[in-house]
């Protein structure tokens, strides 16, 4: 089916980019591991790899959502920005691990030449696109960035991550004034690295909606359970929905619907930054989550409601996973088609259906909503 033409825009998502992010380079291998075992003859390039930005680059420029995008150049941070949210020993390691050439920080999370500039880059300008919401120059601010970020805990890499960019994006709403900050993570992976960040905070409300992954070794010590809900004044303030495998977009309605949207009301965010990764897709070859683009249209749309109710409409999307090169490039065209909040889609759906059965789902989500009304004194307050 041929792509529909846009009407005239009377709204814009900011995307904020810069070419200099896909100098970034995590090399060959087995999947993510690097290794060559010496019997195959072509080794594929690790999942996160310029190609998948490329396309999320090129679909807003070139696809029938470009009238409503605007694009502003990136930034690299500066080194003291980032001692916001992580340790100056941990950003050391970093820079002498550039310096030296390279390192392979944990599994499958490789900084090579080129990849601290790229990280500097995806940091600074996450920055630049929050800090143009919170001075009103619009509403909706889309941080496209590479290397991701929500994996990297204050004092350590993970998951591909290397600088939390949400995480420093979160901080400088709150050194800006905000009293509060909602985080919804839709990442087919705990968001565990934002979530330690402010574990022991009462003023960010971090929600992860993610496959049921579990742990996957020390540099991914928080398992995205239910019961880890942060700590001190904290307590409360951190809600994992850890969904079943194939849980699709019915699931993920129901999740949305039924936790959190509750939730953000209650916690009456100023500021809403949603974290995606197409890696919750029904092709991605990272998760097991089955979202298609009605799904991911569908909570863009959710999250648009939110931050018209709560937040004046203000709104930073940041960039996370995704590593179905073609698939993740027309889920994030949906997802955005949601938060604006267009009546027609734009672009139809390559797969066009994908069967599921959400019967599960609302089982796991009825015993979850249960636990957070037990257990999350903000929920149980009156």
């Amino acid at each position: 089916m041929a792509a529909l033409t846009a009407t005239a825009p009377t709204e814009r998502i900011h995307v904020f980019w810069h070419e200099g992010m896909l100098n970034h380079d995590s090399g060959h291998g087995v999947f993510d591991t690097g290794m060559d075992p010496g019997f195959l003859d072509v080794l594929e390039k690790h999942p996160e790899n310029s190609d998948r930005i490329k396309n999320m680059v090129s679909i807003l420029k070139r696809g029938p959502i470009s009238p409503y995008i605007s694009w502003v150049p990136g930034r690299p941070a500066l080194l003291s920005e980032l001692l916001s949210f992580h340790s100056p020993e941990y950003i050391n390691e970093l820079v002498e691990a550039d310096r030296d050439g390279g390192k392979m920080l944990c599994t499958g999370t490789f900084l090579n030449p080129g990849s601290w500039d790229a990280s500097l880059l995806a940091a600074g300008t996450t920055l630049s696109a929050m800090k143009h919401v919170l001075d009103g120059h619009g509403k909706f601010s889309y941080a496209l960035v590479r290397p991701p970020g929500h994996h990297a805990q204050p004092t350590q890499a993970d998951g591909y991550c290397f600088l939390n960019n949400a995480g420093l994006a979160v901080q400088l709403a709150l050194n800006s004034g905000c009293a509060r900050v909602a985080v919804v993570d839709i990442d087919v992976h705990y968001g565990n690295g934002t979530a330690e960040g402010f574990y022991r905070s009462d003023k960010v409300l971090t929600i992860s909606l993610h496959m049921n992954h579990g742990s996957w070794g020390p540099s991914h010590p928080q398992t995205g359970s239910v019961d880890e809900l942060g700590e001190g004044e904290g307590l409360g303030y951190n809600l994992n929905i850890p969904l079943p495998n194939g849980t699709g977009d019915q699931g993920y309605g129901h999740a949305m619907t039924e936790l959190v949207v509750p939730s953000v009301g209650k916690f009456e965010p100023e500021m809403i930054v949603l974290v995606i990764g197409q890696d919750s897709s029904a092709f991605d070859p990272n998760g097991r989550q089955c979202l298609t683009m009605e799904g991911y249209k569908e909570i863009g749309r959710m999250v648009r409601g939110l931050v018209d109710r709560h937040c004046r409409g203000r709104l930073l999307i940041v960039q996370e996973g995704g590593y179905h090169v073609t698939y993740s490039a027309y889920c994030l065209h949906a997802t955005l088609e949601g938060v604006l909040n267009l009546p027609v889609s734009l672009l139809s759906d390559p797969i066009a259906y994908y069967p599921e059965d959400k019967a599960f789902v609302v089982e796991v989500i009825k015993s979850i909503k249960k636990f957070q009304k037990d257990n999350v004194p903000f929920l149980i307050e009156d």
